[in-house]
């Protein structure tokens, strides 16, 4: 039954974020772009402030998944190696931190980009 508890609050939680970007899209003038980047930096800081740890403690995906999970990743990975480094784990800990990820992402674009071919937009 526990199984069931985290499923429903990782959709909960997942869901609202999505849904504010849907709202942000529908009934603004932000394009996707800068609201993408915008959830980035509150993530950024919500991790910062120790705001968004409750949240991934208890959404789990539905926290981590969403662009707010990258900036949150990114601000917990300098709070990290700020401890460890000092001052320059400002420059490094947000690297290290997402290291894993943006090299999948950018492993997976590039094979998606050898099977499949382009088309110009009419």
């Amino acid at each position: 039954m526990e199984i069931f508890k985290e499923y429903f609050w990782a959709f909960l939680v997942g869901g609202i974020l999505c849904a504010i970007g849907q709202v942000l899209i529908d009934y603004t003038k932000l394009t996707p772009a800068r609201i993408l980047v915008s959830y980035v930096v509150a993530g950024v800081i919500l991790g910062g402030i120790g705001v968004y740890e409750p949240l991934v403690k208890l959404a789990g995906g539905g926290a981590t998944v969403p662009l707010t999970g990258f900036g949150y990743l990114l601000a917990k990975g300098v709070k990290e190696a700020v401890a460890e480094k000092g001052l320059l784990g400002i420059l490094t800990g947000g690297f290290t931190s997402a290291s894993a990820g943006i090299a999948a992402a950018i492993f997976f674009g590039f094979l998606v980009a050898l099977i499949f071919k382009p088309k110009d937009k009419a």
